[in-house]
Order: structure tokens, then sequence, then C-alpha cells
């Protein structure tokens, strides 16, 4: 549905030259959202396969554990979208004290992503709310170190900023001048505790996203920050009990249309479309967490089930296979530290591993060794690949 411009340009000299700026009406928008059969089909279809993702908790031995490496994954899809060049090992080298095999401010920019998001979760988990005040604390963990901590962490932008092009004047995109961005943001706070507004939380969420992205309230991270907060609204909402749904590799694999969807919630009002590509992803990338969730427990089981046939010392490399499943990149000292196992046992029962095509030595050194576990993060990886 075509219901005209989404806000109003204000004109403003930046620079030297004068510059269009867009201002978003506020949400929801003004004419309610036509939601015709197929919407409501496909609404009914990606809230389905959110509940399907929620229960994979029953199904994984330890939900914690699918958490802390899709988290990850999260992160560094989140991050390659920003141009960053890290994949999952090397995120989780980097958290190993290990040297990765790419930029400093790449890996960087990646842990900071998951500090972040796990500030986020844990204090929704404290009860705090999903507020302007935590979306600025996420925002300071995000810059905090690497890439773009010289552009105030934490804080709402007091400059104009710009998508695409060198400068304002060139823009595709220019954001609201920085006067209004408070106010935009106290809107955008407003929509998302508004509970009299006719939308299920899916839609809501939707929505949200596309207003932060139109708002950009920060001079970095609006993107990264932006589609984190797709995650923590529908678990803050307890559509999730988990924040398991990240849609960064669903926005990765349809970059243009995602880009010409916004232009057009902006240019022409035309909320449907955009509706409609979003729940499309909800649906996909929630049915494949749930694959990768299967893929994992059934790759769990058997290799659990071949360990269990070596024998006496089953028992202790069963303890380093738990250790794995925690961290799927790991040194002999750190499985010692997680299993209270000696080091010579620890090695030796790596070895078995290793054997048995389960485990796999990194560095090629005889010291300071780094072991992976390769076929969990083959699973993991799928769609990582740096653009």
């Amino acid at each position: 549905m075509k219901r005209g411009i989404s806000g109003r340009y204000e004109a403003s000299n930046v620079g030297g030259e004068v510059v269009r700026a867009f201002i978003p009406d506020p949400l929801p928008p003004h004419l309610p959202l036509e939601l015709t059969n197929s919407r409501q089909r496909l609404l009914e279809r990606a809230t389905l396969a959110l509940g399907r993702l929620d229960s994979i908790t029953l199904l994984l031995p330890d939900p914690n554990l699918f958490l802390y490496s899709y988290v990850r994954r999260e992160a560094v899809l989140s991050s390659q979208i920003e141009g960053t060049q890290s994949s999952l090992s090397d995120l989780l080298l980097f958290e190993l004290d290990q040297a990765p095999g790419v930029p400093f401010d790449d890996v960087v920019e990646v842990s900071n992503y998951v500090a972040a998001l796990e500030h986020g979760v844990a204090r929704l988990r404290e009860d705090f709310p999903l507020s302007n005040r935590l979306i600025r604390k996420m925002h300071e963990k995000l810059l905090s170190r690497g890439r773009g901590s010289e552009k105030p962490p934490g804080e709402f932008r007091r400059s104009q900023n710009w998508i695409g092009g060198t400068r304002p004047g060139n823009a595709h995109f220019v954001p609201p001048p920085p006067t209004h961005v408070e106010d935009c943001m106290a809107q955008f706070e407003r929509f998302i505790h508004d509970e009299d507004i006719p939308y299920p939380t899916l839609v809501k969420a939707a929505l949200a996203h596309v207003q932060f992205e139109t708002i950009h309230p920060f001079l970095d991270g609006n993107g990264r920050i932006g589609r984190l907060l797709i995650a923590l609204l529908l678990h803050h909402s307890g559509v999730l009990s988990q924040p398991l749904l990240y849609l960064s590799l669903y926005f990765k694999q349809h970059r243009a249309e995602y880009y010409r969807l916004l232009d057009l919630v902006r240019s022409d009002g035309d909320w449907e479309a955009w509706l409609e590509f979003f729940l499309e992803g909800v649906e996909q990338t929630a049915t494949g967490a749930v694959q990768t969730a299967q893929h994992l427990v059934k790759l769990f089981k058997e290799d659990a089930f071949r360990i269990q046939e070596l024998g006496r010392i089953a028992a202790t490399v069963l303890r380093i296979f738990d250790a794995l499943l925690s961290r799927p990149i790991l040194t002999l000292k750190e499985v010692c530290n997680r299993t209270r196992i000696s080091f010579p046992a620890a090695a030796k029962g790596m070895n078995a591993l290793i054997k048995l095509g389960i485990a796999r030595e990194l560095t090629g050194q005889q010291r300071n060794r780094v072991f992976a576990y390769d076929r969990y993060l083959a699973i993991l990886n799928e769609g990582t690949e740096p653009l």
C-alpha cells in the first residue's frame, strides 16, 4: 500500500551546502497496515516457525551451548555486513588470546558486538526495560575498542551523518538532523512500550527496525544495533525465551532488496512490502536455526557414541568432548581448567579425539596447541563466508 512519503524533509546547511534530511513520522503508520489474508498467513507461518525455534531448548542437552555459539555466529554475520572479514574461528581464537588471521580491528569489532548483545540480554533478564538508555549502553559496548571508538560510544549523534556517497550533499539518504534525534528516539521508545498498538510483536519488530535505521541515531554502529534490536524485542516481549532469532544472514543474502524496501517505506509509505520481506526472513531464519540445532544434536550423539566405544579412557575423553561442546576451539590449558583433568590426561584424551576425526589441531606446533571441533564449526559456519 502506497501511503505517500512517511515523513518530511528539512533543509539545512552542512559543510557549506544545502542538504535535505529526512525526519520520519512517529510510529505506527498513520493509515493502518493492510493485513490481507496472504499476509496473515505469512504472519502465522513466521509465528509458528518462532514457536518451533523456541522449543529447541527442549531438544538440546544444554541450550546455553547453542546460544553461546549462535550469538557469536550472528556477531560475525552482522559485522560482515559492515565490511569486516572475520570468521567464527577468528573470533573464537581471539577469545582464547590467540592471534587470528585477520586485521585486529576486524576481530575486535566482532568481539565488541558479542559484548553488546550479551549486555543487552543480561539487563533484560534483570527486568531492565528495553529503552534508549539500554540501547545507548549497548552502543557503548559496541564501539568500546577499535574501529569507530572515536565516534562518541553510547551517545546520540550531535552532527549530521549520511548513508552512501562521500558527503551529505551527494548521499543516497540523509537521516534526521542532529537536533531532531532525541525527539525521534523518544517517540521510538514510546512505540516499543505502547501496549495499545493493535499489532502483534513480530509486526512491531518489523516497524521498529525500519524506524531505527531511518533515524540512524549514532555516528557509527547503527546497522549492527538495529539488527540486534530485532532479537531483543522478541525476547523482551516473551515471544522467544532465548534471544535466538538473528536476521543478519537473511539481510546479507538479500542485501539489495533489503535497502530497496527501506527506501520504499520512506518514499512511498509502503510498509506492507517491507513487512512481507521481513516475515519471510523470520520464517526462513527460524526454520534454519531449528535445522542447525537438529544437526548439532545428531552430531553430538553420534560422536558421543563413538567415544563410548573407546573402553577405559572413554569417561575422560567424554569430559574433554563436553568441553569442546562448550567451546569448539580450545587449548589444552583451557581443557584442564574446564574439566579438572591433569594435563597429561587431557593431552592423551585429545589425541584420542583426533584419531576419531572429532578434533583437529590447528597450529602444527608442539607447544601451545589449539584444537577445534571441526564438524561442529562447519555446521555453524554455513553462510558465514566473508562478503
